[in-house]
C-alpha cells in the first residue's frame, strides 16, 4: 500500500484543490415574459424556448 513519505501542507493541498470550486449557474432574462430563467432550458413561467410555445403557459391555464 503506497503511504506518503512526508505530510502535504494545508497550503499545498488548497492549491492542487483551487480547481474544483464551482462556478456560478448562468441565469438570463427570458426575452418573452422577463422571468429570470436558466440558458438554453425552456422557462417555467410562460413555456417559451427560442420563440417557440413548448409548454403550456401557466397564466392562462390559471384562470
Amino acid at each position: 500500500m503506497a503511504v506518503p513519505k512526508k505530510k502535504i501542507s494545508k497550503s499545498r493541498r488548497d492549491m492542487r484543490r483551487s480547481h474544483l470550486a464551482l462556478a456560478p449557474t448562468n441565469v438570463t432574462a427570458c426575452p418573452h415574459c422577463g422571468e429570470s430563467k436558466f440558458s438554453h432550458h425552456v422557462c417555467n413561467n410562460c413555456g417559451m424556448y427560442k420563440n417557440h410555445q413548448i409548454l403550456k403557459d401557466k397564466r392562462q391555464s390559471a384562470q
